[in-house]
Parts: structure tokens; C-alpha cells; sequence
């Protein structure tokens, strides 16, 4: 398998949105690649140094991230594969101590 280390920008005020879709099962139905998008992004961090979302994708497009970027530009800017080949869980490991990126979120219920 394929994981790539991901940093990009949020925007913020589509943040809830995407949290909904998240929570509501929306993403996990788009194929092939929305189960390890929703588990991904559940799972993101967010680097107060740099006010930016990091989070590790599992994917296997060339480019990177090729099928995912139709979701992922609706709520993120400057995307960057900073790592396209990285083990999962080292990759998570480098930001095991940064902040959920939905703490920083209101729920919408």
C-alpha cells in the first residue's frame, strides 16, 4: 500500500461541511477511494505553527492524490504531498502530538 504525508491549508469556514459529511457516511460511499479518505480526515491533525491540516492518505494515484483532489480543493488550500511514499504509521507518528483538527471545529448538532 501507498500512503502519502499530507499538509494543506483549511478553509475555515467550509470546515463544518466537511465534518458533516465526514460524521454522515458521504464520503466513505465514493469509490475507490472514500473509505481511506474518511478514515484519513477523521483522523487530522492540525499544526498550529502553521495553520495548516496534516494527515497521512492512503492512495495509489499518479499523481498523488489524483482522485481525491475533486474533495479535497472544496475544503483545503495549497495542498502538498510532503512525503509520497511514507509508512502509515510513521507517518502518523510525526504528528501524534498535534491537535485533532476538529477540535477547532463547532459541531453542527
Amino acid at each position: 500500500m501507498a500512503y502519502r504525508f499530507v499538509r494543506a491549508r483549511p478553509k475555515e469556514a467550509r470546515l463544518p461541511e466537511l465534518r458533516e459529511r465526514l460524521d454522515g457516511g458521504d464520503l466513505r460511499e465514493m469509490e475507490p477511494f472514500g473509505a481511506a479518505m474518511t478514515h484519513s480526515l477523521t483522523n487530522a491533525k492540525f499544526d498550529p505553527q502553521t495553520g495548516e491540516a496534516v494527515w497521512v492518505e492512503e492512495d495509489y494515484c499518479s499523481p498523488p492524490l489524483a482522485m481525491e483532489r475533486t474533495v479535497l480543493d472544496e475544503y483545503f488550500d495549497d495542498l502538498t504531498v510532503v512525503d509520497e511514499d511514507v509508512p502509515e504509521s510513521a507517518g502518523w507518528a510525526r504528528i501524534d502530538d498535534l491537535p485533532s483538527l476538529w477540535d477547532r471545529v463547532p459541531t453542527t448538532s
